[in-house]
């Protein structure tokens, strides 16, 4: 069985009551509003050879952080978990100081697309908390959409030194490879990818293809290939990385259906290749430690 490392997972508490986009009130996102954690998720990875995965935010709060970090203590599938602090006030450096001493801390994602001023990346985060962040060996997940990634190039072009993954494929308008929409997105991914210091998750594609294909793997994969087609022709194997983005998953598809849809796609590369994406991209770019 293929060994894979899923570099973008998520559970939830709802009863918590910081995730503030899950709304039972919003029939796209009411299916989700419920319990996902490890004990539901943990047959799934068995079943499909994932050994690690790697623990993604869903709340701008540090406290979900510390819940996170927590289950990471408990649980060893869970390789590494990516928590949130504001980047925009000096004092997040000392939240980050503190979460960097647990092991399996290994970076922040400030919620971009949710925030209301698309350039926020490229003119509120503090330089000092982002200095800080790098000092501590930390990474930065850039969850943005596509109308996000020109102010991201000039945030990363001030930060060279900042290890950074590019969370499903910046959300490309998926099933819409002729549209004037799809030829900027490649053109913008295509810049960023120029900077060595990023990479790119293959994950979240699923949900943003049309309703259509959802449930349907043959359908998927139509929508999605031209999408992997060209992370794959700028970022190459060793800068792209497999995830599963599950629960949202579960709105498009099952883990299962998403396994074949990639392997498709991934399936086309060399053996070598494939375990890059599959593995060792996320493997080496989370440091995550495997048996």
């Amino acid at each position: 069985m293929t060994q894979r490392i899923d570099s973008h997972q998520h559970f939830w508490r709802p009863a918590r009551g910081d995730y503030a986009w899950l709304r039972a009130d919003v029939p796209a996102i009411a299916p989700l509003v419920r319990d996902y954690l490890p004990e539901h998720l943990a047959p799934l990875l068995q079943a499909h050879g994932v050994d690690r995965t790697v623990l993604v935010q869903a709340a701008a709060s540090e406290a979900e952080t510390d819940y996170m970090l927590g289950l990471a203590m408990a649980h060893e599938a869970i390789g590494g978990v990516v928590g949130w602090v504001d980047l925009s006030r000096i004092d997040a450096a000392t939240s980050l100081a503190r979460m960097a001493r647990h092991p399996k801390f290994k970076g922040v994602r400030p919620m971009l697309q949710d925030l209301p001023d698309d350039d926020w990346i490229a003119l509120m985060p503090h330089p000092d908390t982002v200095r800080v962040l790098m000092r501590l060996g930390l990474r930065f997940d850039a969850l943005v959409q596509p109308r996000h990634l020109a102010p991201l190039l000039r945030f990363l072009k001030q930060w060279p030194q900042l290890p950074v993954v590019i969370d499903h494929g910046a959300k490309p308008p998926v099933g819409a490879p002729d549209s004037e929409a799809f030829a900027q997105w490649r053109k913008d991914i295509a810049a960023l990818a120029a900077l060595p210091q990023v990479c790119c998750k293959f994950s979240g594609l699923w949900g943003e293809a049309p309703p259509s294909t959802h449930h349907r793997i043959d359908a998927a994969v139509n929508a999605v290939r031209p999408v992997w087609e060209h992370l794959l022709e700028c970022f190459g194997p060793a800068r792209l990385m497999w995830g599963s983005d599950w629960p949202v998953l579960t709105l498009a598809g099952d883990y299962a259906g998403w396994i074949a849809v990639s392997e498709a796609c991934i399936g086309q590369l060399s053996a070598g290749e494939q375990a890059q994406v599959w593995r060792g991209t996320a493997q080496h770019f989370y440091d995550i430690a495997t048996d």
